[in-house]
């Protein structure tokens, strides 16, 4: 099923699980991988993943800022900041004390481990993924109750697209490398305002690709 645009196809992921974590930088990105189970259950959380969302929106947020866009208490704010601080995911901008220090992303892309025999690593990755997959279909399902709301172009422009490939674990992995490129492209607006054209707007993208049941005739 597509919804609009026949000849573009479905976003899909790789056997990892990528969550890309600009900062403004020219020189070559590195992708930090991560494969301790505490660390992927230290995001685990939708709170903390809004408040990163948030972060790259905003490029740094005190405790107080980030309260007041997420609608939480700063004191909360302020512990879940220093939990993803501990795990390498933000860190200190330099200024402020207490609730008002700002706080900036510190990963430059992450790309989690999920695919391994661990059990304790298995039940954190699928944690992490199901929290991740539940906020991308909140915000999927948010943005169609308000598109009415956005211009005729961004309505024209946002796509949904769903599709059946037969591919080997190898072309999957391919795939999935070649959209996580594709994303990359524009990276580097995160966290540097600057490089973010005057008419830009924080856009979703999700993918995932993954195989399916086959038929009884193995087809």
């Amino acid at each position: 099923m597509t919804a609009k645009r026949p000849p573009k196809k479905a976003t899909t992921a790789s056997n990892h699980s990528a969550v890309d974590d600009p900062n403004p930088t020219s020189a070559p990105i590195e992708r930090r991988v991560i494969t301790d189970p505490r660390t992927m259950r230290a995001l685990a959380h939708p709170v903390r993943i809004a408040l990163l969302e948030a972060l790259g929106q905003e490029g740094e947020l005190t405790a107080s800022r980030a309260a007041e866009l997420l609608d939480e208490s700063p004191g909360n704010m302020s512990w879940h900041l220093q939990t993803l601080a501990k795990y390498g995911y933000v860190e200190e901008a330099g200024g402020g004390k207490g609730r008002s220090r700002p706080w900036r992303r510190a990963s430059v892309s992450n790309r989690f481990q999920t695919a391994t025999e661990d059990p304790e690593i298995e039940a954190a990755s699928e944690a992490l993924i199901s929290t991740f997959t539940d906020r991308a279909y909140s915000q999927h399902r948010e943005w169609w109750a308000r598109r009415s709301s956005y211009p005729y172009a961004w309505r024209e422009a946002a796509f949904t697209s769903d599709s059946l490939a037969y591919l080997t674990a190898e072309e999957l992995a391919e795939v999935g490398e070649e959209i996580v490129e594709i994303f990359s492209r524009y990276r580097d607006r995160v966290l540097d305002k600057q490089l973010r054209p005057a008419e830009a707007r924080p856009v979703k993208l999700v993918a995932f690709g993954h195989p399916i049941p086959p038929t009884p005739t193995r087809d």
